[in-house]
């Protein structure tokens, strides 16, 4: 044998040298993110039947309080069902007209106040102390602009539902979904696991009774904050005489679904209102308002009211609206965030900490012998 053929390394030891160890694992890297890619890119595709199915899901693991507490009582899985569904559809429906009729006839006055306080803001940037190129102002406007009245951020806003059959075939399949998940929602999990045996049907029973408290908890939580939030700019600016303070007040409650960016669009729009209405130092005080609520909302009732259901770094909530907004719009935002904190809560309770061992007594081991 010659010595070339000696020198020449064997396949196995290439694989398992150092360099032969990260190549074999940055292949799998890739593997895992282009099978998550094409996970993405067909859930994407079938938004149409994932949104309403992820909007189901939240909502029942919101109202599962409900059903609980009628099962426990002796009501019938059937009729705690129809109880509940048919409660939460006469409160939200109700909700949205209240809504609707609240702020139809001052909807046009608050998008012109609007308009006009972001043109007095340009204005002064223009001419103040610190005067800005009239071409970059121009600039800034029609990239705004064209994003806002671009395809993908129109066709986004509505989740990929971009006509009314379709809009109505989602809220349909939405309501039916969640039918299912109130009445047999424990039973749908359990087939899941059926082929589980041990700690891994453990797991997935921990798993499911983390996701339905993660998601119940942040959708009664967020409500609650939202409606504490609404009550209180709502008030400051009709304290103030700020016009328009109950769409502004609707405008706050529905922003805080979408956590860190909603309370501050919400804030800029009331701000741009007072100052149009009111001059600066109303537009100041409003910003004041805005501010000391959500000191209160972040310090307070976020930590009391929310609990563990949202335990994310600011920077992840972040990261996962950018994510939500992309694939799936406005409402994508509105779920991304629940979405990660299951996530989260699903990663913190994959492996229960093992119990101590605790030693046996001596003097018992010795009397059982």
């Amino acid at each position: 044998m010659s010595d070339a053929n000696r020198a020449r390394p064997a396949l196995r030891d290439l694989l398992t040298d150092r360099l032969g160890v990260l190549s074999l694992r940055s292949v799998q890297i890739i593997v895992v993110i282009v099978l998550a890619a094409a996970a993405v890119f067909a859930l994407v595709q079938l938004k149409l039947v994932v949104i309403p199915l992820l909007i189901a899901l939240i909502l029942a693991a919101a109202l599962s309080p409900v059903i609980t507490f009628l099962r426990k009582r002796g009501v019938s899985a059937i009729l705690a069902t129809w109880i509940t569904l048919i409660a939460g559809l006469l409160v939200f429906g109700g909700l949205i007209t209240l809504i609707v009729f609240a702020v139809r006839d001052q909807w046009g006055e608050l998008v012109s106040s609007a308009t006009d306080g972001i043109d007095q803001l340009l204005d002064f940037v223009e001419n103040g102390p610190f005067p800005v190129d009239q071409t970059q102002i121009d600039s800034l406007r029609d990239t705004v602009v064209d994003f806002l009245t671009s395809s993908q951020f129109g066709s986004g806003a509505l989740a990929g539902v971009s006509v009314a059959g379709e809009l109505i075939t989602g809220i349909v399949l939405a309501v039916v979904i969640l039918f299912f998940f109130l009445k047999d929602g424990d039973k749908i999990w359990a087939f899941f696991l059926r082929p589980f045996r041990g700690h891994v049907l453990a797991r997935g029973q921990r798993i499911g009774q983390t996701a339905v408290k993660t998601l119940g908890g942040y959708v009664r939580g967020t409500a609650t904050v939202a409606a504490v939030d609404a009550v209180a700019i709502g008030a400051g600016v009709a304290i103030i005489g700020v016009p328009l303070a109950l769409p502004l007040a609707v405008i706050v409650f529905l922003s805080a679904f979408i956590p860190l960016i909603g309370a501050t669009v919400a804030g800029i729009l009331a701000a741009l209102v007072a100052l149009v209405a009111n001059g600066p130092v109303a537009a100041l005080i409003v910003v004041i308002i805005v501010i000391g609520v959500n000191q209160l909302e972040g310090n307070f009732l976020q930590p009391v009211v929310m609990a563990q259901s949202l335990k994310l770094h600011p920077l992840v909530i972040l990261l996962a609206l950018t994510a939500g907004t992309i694939l799936g719009g406005i409402v994508g935002a509105v779920l991304s965030v629940p979405i990660a904190a299951v996530g989260w809560a699903i990663v913190k309770t994959w492996n229960v900490p093992e119990e101590p061992v605790v030693p046996e007594d001596p003097a018992i081991e010795q009397t059982a012998v």
